[in-house]
């Protein structure tokens, strides 16, 4: 897929799954069971051990299945190492121009943090795909809505504080998906490497944002 069908493909199913673990060897595996349930991008976060080798793995794995990502990246280094490791697309939960720069020059999706509006408009501007709204526990669904007003132009993606219970708000609000992190990947399933569990919650988020589109 081209860089633009990948990101339609997000858009479309309208989640990506946000894996943070202590221990590496369960990234493939939560990787699996996700893309099972229907959630078909999914973000592994360069603060869990062996995360570049688990982004190279899963990319391997499922290889036309889904969309690996690499996610917490703060500095153009970690960015190239994990493009190069497979990773489709790159998030941050700040704007670092030289990360954005890189992914470009690479032709992948980069979706850099953000907290205010002018924040907000600034990581646009420096050529983000999407901007992740970091923490988007502290802001809700209402400032979504808020900034699309004066900024209808801007793609946005919540992370932090998104579940069943508010995710159809924020896609409502005008959020182009939202990032889903212990919500979707349960500690409890994981610990107990209940994939098919993990695979049956999965599918439920994929059914809630069909809901909120058809609304």
């Amino acid at each position: 897929m081209t860089k633009e069908e990948q990101l339609r493909c997000i858009e479309e199913t309208g989640i990506v799954a946000v894996i943070r673990t202590q221990d590496g060897s369960e990234l493939v595996s939560i990787c699996q069971a996700l893309v099972e349930g229907g959630v078909l991008a999914v973000e592994i976060t360069m603060t869990s051990p062996g995360a570049l080798g688990a982004i190279c793995q899963a990319a391997k794995t499922l290889g036309g299945k889904a969309l690996i990502g690499a996610g917490s990246v703060l500095d153009p280094e970690t960015a190239r190492e994990a493009l190069l490791a497979g990773a489709h697309f790159v998030v941050s939960p700040v704007l670092n121009r030289d990360v954005v720069a890189l992914c470009r020059r690479y032709g992948k999706i980069v979706i850099p943090g953000a907290f205010t509006p002018t924040e907000i408009l600034t990581a646009w501007e420096a050529g983000a795909d999407v901007v992740k709204v970091f923490p988007a526990t502290k802001l809700g669904p209402s400032f979504f809505k808020d900034v699309k007003g004066p900024l209808p132009q801007v793609k946005l993606t919540p992370t932090g504080g998104v579940d069943l219970n508010n995710l159809g708000d924020f896609l409502k609000a005008g959020a182009a998906f939202v990032g889903v992190g212990s919500a979707l990947v349960s500690r409890n399933l994981v610990a107990a490497r209940d994939w098919a569990g993990l695979t049956a919650l999965a599918a439920e988020y994929v059914q809630e944002v069909k809901k909120a589109r058809a609304v």
